[in-house]
């Protein structure tokens, strides 16, 4: 792989973003009934982009973005011991760049800022069923922690 950069992202990546964003839908689709059916967005990217609490980073290599993540400054529930954490998140790399440690340079940088500003906590949302990303987020060191439980009220 050529020489690879990670930056902040900006405006003008806002194209490659929302097809990575829907990239992460489709693979998170098969995981939950409850999700809208297309068109269907989770990110308000412009916003996280200027937001001074959220770090969204970008992975380039030969002048192609291949992958995306960030961490946003959440409060934490009042009965723990961080008043805040980094909730991280949109994190996507392109298939053709899987398996190249992609998602560990993303990790790396947004822990890398998230101590920069303060934050002790890291958390993430996985589904119970996605072996694949369980797999990937336990390599860079997250750990399971509590199994969100849910029942629909009606047919699905």
């Amino acid at each position: 792989m050529d020489k690879i950069i990670i930056r902040k992202a900006v405006l003008s990546d806002m194209e490659t973003l929302l097809r990575f964003e829907q990239g992460v839908i489709n693979a998170e689709r098969p995981f939950d009934p409850t999700l809208k059916g297309d068109p269907n967005y989770y990110y308000d990217i412009g916003a996280m982009i200027a937001a001074s609490h959220i770090e969204l980073l970008v992975v380039e290599t030969s002048n192609e973005i291949i992958g995306s993540g960030y961490a946003r400054i959440d409060r934490s529930e009042p009965y723990l011991r961080h008043e805040q954490h980094a909730y991280f998140g949109f994190m996507y790399v392109d298939p053709a760049h899987r398996g190249k440690g992609v998602n560990k340079m993303i990790v790396d940088a947004l822990e890398q800022w998230s101590l920069s500003q303060g934050i002790t906590e890291m958390r993430l949302e996985v589904y119970v069923g996605n072996a694949a990303a369980i797999s990937a987020y336990e390599k860079v060191g997250f750990v399971k922690h509590m199994t969100e439980m849910r029942k629909g009220l009606i047919k699905e």
